[in-house]
C-alpha cells in the first residue's frame, strides 16, 4: 500500500505513535527493512538520502514502488534532506510519494520562502513536504548533514513557520544529531521544549538523528506527540558489523551467501525501534 506521508502520518498524530523512516542504502537494506515491518504489521517510511540516491540511482524507485504497492502495510518513499527544488522535482520524478526540504541553514525568511516553493510543486501533484525549522547535530564525518552547533527550534517560529509553508510536517530541534555518538557523550532531549512545539503546531512533527539516543527518552517523545523517526546509522551499524563478521570466512564470495546474516542483523534493530515507537501492529488503522 503505497502512501503519501500525509496520509500516513495523519493517522499516527491521532493515534499517538511514531513512524520509523529507515534510511536504506542498497536493496538488501530495502529487503531487510520491508520485510520485519511486514512481519510486524508496522506502517514503514522507506527514506533515501540525496547521496544514497546517487549511489543507488533512481532505477531503485521502481522496486521499491513495485514491492510498496504488493505490500499489505502503509509504506510511504521519502526523499531525506534535500537540498533543493531541484533535487525535489528529480526525486518526484522518480516516484517518491514525499520529499523533505531543509532550509534549516538559511535565515527563518529564507527558509520559509524555499519551503513554500517546495510545497507549490509537490502539493500539486500529491506528493507530501517536511520542513525543518532549528539545525541538527552532526557526530561524524560519516554522518548526514548537521552543524556544529544546534540551534533549538522556537515554538513561536514554529507555529509561523508551519501556517506560512503549507508543510505537511515539521522537523524540530530538541537535542539530537545525526550520526553515532561518540563514547561518553551523553544526549538530552529538550522534552520540555517539544511540548511547547506540539502545542503550537498541529502538523506532525519529526524527529531527526534519532539513532543512538536512549530509548527511554525516545519513548517519552513519542508519548509527546512526535509521528516520525529517522533511523540510519543504528540499523546500518548492525548491518556492516556483522558483514565484518561473515567475511573473515575468506571463502564466502556470493551476496545470498553473505547478505542474509547482515540483513537478520539489521531486522533485529529495525524490530527494537519498532516496539519503542509503538508502531507494531499499526498498519491495521489504515
Amino acid at each position: 500500500m503505497l502512501l503519501s506521508m500525509k496520509d500516513l502520518l495523519s493517522v499516527a498524530n491521532e493515534n499517538y505513535f511514531a513512524i520509523p523512516a529507515f534510511n536504506i542504502s542498497d536493496y538488501s537494506m530495502f529487503k531487510g527493512v520491508m520485510e520485519v515491518c511486514e512481519e510486524k504489521n508496522a506502517p514503514v517510511i522507506i527514506a533515501i538520502h540525496p547521496d544514497e540516491l546517487s549511489f543507488t540511482g533512481t532505477e531503485i524507485l521502481k522496486s521499491i514502488i513495485e514491492w510498496a504497492y504488493k505490500s499489505p502495510v502503509p509504506v510511504c518513499i521519502h526523499l531525506d534532506h534535500g537540498a533543493s527544488v531541484a533535487q525535489i522535482l528529480k526525486a518526484i520524478q522518480a516516484g517518491f510519494t514525499s520529499v523533505m526540504i531543509d532550509g534549516s541553514h538559511l535565515t527563518f525568511e529564507e527558509n520559509i520562502a524555499l519551503c513554500k516553493e517546495a510545497v507549490a510543486v509537490a502539493h500539486a501533484v500529491g506528493v507530501s513536504v517536511e520542513g525543518e525549522l532549528g539545525t541538527i547535530g552532526s557526530t561524524d564525518s560519516e554522518a548526514e548533514a548537521g552543524a556544529d552547533h544546534i540551534t533549538f527550534t522556537d515554538p513561536d517560529d514554529a507555529k509561523i513557520f508551519a501556517a506560512e509553508t503549507g508543510i505537511d510536517s515539521l522537523a524540530v530541534a530538541i537535542g539530537t544529531s545525526h550520526g553515532i555518538y561518540p563514547k561518553g557523550f551523553k544526549p538530552e532531549l529538550r522534552l520540555n521544549l517539544l511540548k511547547e512545539i506540539k502545542k503550537n503546531v498541529s502538523v506532525p512533527l519529526v524527529l531527526h538523528g534519532g539513532s543512538n539516543n536512549p530509548d527511554s527518552e525516545i519513548a517519552q517523545s513519542v508519548e509527546l506527540g512526535i509521528n516520525k523517526i529517522n533511523i540510519s546509522s543504528d540499523i546500518k551499524v548492525a548491518y556492516f558489523n556483522k558483514m565484518r563478521e561473515v567475511l573473515k570466512d575468506a571463502g564466502l564470495r556470493e551476496p545470498n551467501s553473505i547478505e542474509p546474516p547482515c540483513i537478520e542483523a539489521m531486522k533485529a534493530v529495525a524490530a527494537q525501534k519498532l516496539e519503542l515507537f509503538k508502531t507494531v501492529g499499526k498498519a491495521s488503522l489504515y
